[in-house]
């Protein structure tokens, strides 16, 4: 009897010990992975809107969640190296920012963790990256900006503020599959506008002023930048030479019209980037990737720097200045 009733106070004992022990077992902190194609410092705002948009939802950083960045600084070939050392970090999903190739080389790397792609371009569905924007299937959710899509609007626009334009020189790279989709897009929008587009291959940094030189030979009378990471990258330069040759020049995100550009179109990207924390938290609560449909952008914005109108001579009309969402004097 003594011998059972030490036993049971023995077990007892430990029992009392274990139930602690459990309680002060810390909790696992979800980590994201944060890839961009982009660099730090253009990218700092986008990465800093998420941020602030889960805290909204309750994610506190380096408490109850964990962020793991990596830039590939607009370096072809980098993305590979940054998705496999997130996943060695053990992520237990990869925001990526930036077009369908890095997407993509984050699908190469994980077929199972979830992947929230935002900062694309183009169609995702077209670029096999989902199956459909409603169902998109497999691992891959997320956002589009319709950057490639938003095109005709964007030469419409240029129009408007510039009517005697008909003549566009077009900056194309063409290692970037989008570039050669934009190409191909915008020309329908073109000839219903009655508007010669001019395309010029950029292939590497080095090429921009040779390629001004060529353009104003030509004399166009505005000038068209695709979003892709060359341009991104150089998109003061690009600025620069724009204001140089006095090209109207249309862009497709705000930072190349903050650098000094003409004017820009596009989704209103602080609204997209604030959209990912929506799904980062689905996705925690235990939503899959494939049963969260892929959202196109809600709100888009137009700016026109009214300092670069003066430098190169455009007057814009007070209807057109009516409708741009932010002027930079």
């Amino acid at each position: 009897m003594h011998k059972k009733f030490t036993r049971l106070a023995l077990c007892a004992l430990l029992l009392a010990h274990s139930f602690p022990a459990a309680a002060q077992q810390p909790k696992k902190v979800p980590r994201i992975g944060y890839l961009s194609t982009g660099d730090a410092a253009s990218d700092s705002a986008r990465a800093e809107g998420i941020r602030l948009a889960l805290r909204e939802r309750g994610y506190m950083e380096g408490q109850n969640i964990a962020t793991e960045y990596r830039y590939a600084d607009s370096k072809r070939g980098r993305t590979p190296e940054l998705a496999a050392e997130l996943l060695r970090l053990k992520v237990d999903i990869i925001v990526v920012s930036g077009a369908a190739g890095a997407v993509q080389t984050a699908m190469n790397a994980t077929k199972t963790i979830p992947i929230v792609m935002v900062g694309g371009g183009g169609d995702p569905v077209r670029a096999g990256l989902i199956d459909s924007l409603a169902r998109p299937g497999g691992n891959v959710t997320g956002l589009t900006n319709l950057l490639i899509e938003l095109g005709g609007k964007r030469l419409d626009l240029l129009k408007e503020a510039v009517p005697k334009l008909a003549r566009v020189a077009i900056l194309h790279d063409p290692a970037n599959t989008y570039h050669v989709v934009e190409l191909k897009e915008v020309q329908p929008a073109a000839r219903a506008l009655k508007l010669t587009l001019q395309p010029w291959e950029v292939r590497t940094a080095d090429d921009f002023e040779k390629i001004f030189a060529g353009l104003n030979k030509q004399r166009p009378d505005g000038l068209y930048v695709p979003t892709g990471g060359l341009m991104n990258a150089n998109r003061k330069r690009i600025a620069g030479l724009a204001l140089k040759s006095r090209l109207p020049s249309i862009y497709g995100r705000r930072e190349a019209v903050e650098a000094g550009g003409f004017m820009s179109y596009g989704a209103d990207e602080a609204d997209i980037y604030r959209r990912v924390a929506y799904f980062v938290d689905r996705i925690l609560k235990g939503t899959t990737p494939a049963e969260l449909p892929v959202e196109q952008p809600m709100k888009f914005e137009f700016i026109i720097n009214l300092k670069t109108a003066k430098q190169i001579g455009a007057t814009i009309a007070p209807e057109v200045l009516a409708r741009a969402t932010r002027i930079i004097k």
